[in-house]
């Protein structure tokens, strides 16, 4: 039985295993995918067991995602981009890393019917994902990203990528379409986006890259303040599709039974 992993630090609010163990019984394919939380210092051995075969394939998760790109042989061009790895996979001798969150990003975008030619974008957080997240908005011909993060320095490397990038201090607001919480706040009950919800007032998109809570506290504000607000549950849902295809050379359906299963 081959296995597969989607590994993370925390880990235990993943849908993944989910996802795949659903689709790989429908598929027939006698395999497994669990989740595991490891450390930095861990990252070397399970690359190792990749190339042994004992794993056959990883997801990667937060704070992973470029830290575990010195330990591959290769990346995909869209991964190269951004510097941003989510799907690890052998071909060959190699051990390759992958890029699937920007085709999850855009389909789950797209899935709204929200218009996001020549809007203005403002990102919390500069974390592995939001490279990604980047990518796929430039593809959808936004006007502008403006980005803020706790740790300026951080959100600054960013421009090494993408030049057109503006940098905000972490607590100011802009004027803006759309605002993608791409941080980790939120995954805890109690956690809070300290924004001033009424001031930016209403009929823009709130998105959240987490999905689970299903409604984090600034879904909340923003909705309770009159505007559309979106989860991370169809972006995980179409990034895990496309790794699945990479795995398996089987495209999953992505429909409403497999919405439905999981509550999302």
């Amino acid at each position: 039985m081959k296995k597969y992993l989607v590994i993370g630090n925390p880990i235990n609010h993943s849908l993944s295993p989910k996802l795949h163990n659903y689709w790989l019984n429908k598929h027939e394919i006698n395999a497994v995918y669990e989740k595991k939380e490891i450390n930095d210092d861990e990252l070397e051995a399970i690359i190792l067991d990749i190339k042994n075969e004992k794993i056959h394939g990883i997801n990667v998760t937060v704070p992973f995602k470029k830290l575990v790109i010195p330990h591959l042989d290769e990346l995909t061009t869209l991964a190269n981009i951004t510097q941003s790895v989510n799907t690890v996979y052998k071909k060959g001798n190699l051990i390759i890393g992958d890029n699937t969150d920007i085709t999850g990003f855009e389909l789950a975008i797209k899935r709204t019917n929200y218009n996001l030619k020549n809007k203005s974008v403002f990102i919390l957080g500069a974390g592995g994902v939001v490279p990604s997240i980047i990518l796929a908005l430039k593809k959808m011909e936004v006007s502008k990203i403006i980005l803020s993060n706790r740790t300026r320095k951080k959100a600054e490397e960013l421009k090494n990528i993408f030049v057109d990038l503006q940098i905000l201090n972490w607590g100011d607001v802009p004027k803006f379409d759309i605002i993608i919480n791409a941080t980790s706040i939120g995954l805890k009950k109690n956690d809070e986006i300290k924004l001033n919800y009424k001031e930016i007032g209403s009929n823009k998109l709130f998105y959240d890259v987490i999905y689970n809570p299903a409604k984090t506290n600034f879904l909340v504000q923003g909705e309770k303040n009159g505007n559309q607000i979106e989860n991370g549950k169809m972006m995980l849902i179409y990034q895990a599709s496309a790794a699945f295809k990479e795995w398996h050379g089987v495209q999953p359906s992505v429909d409403n039974e497999i919405i439905k299963l999981f509550n999302l």
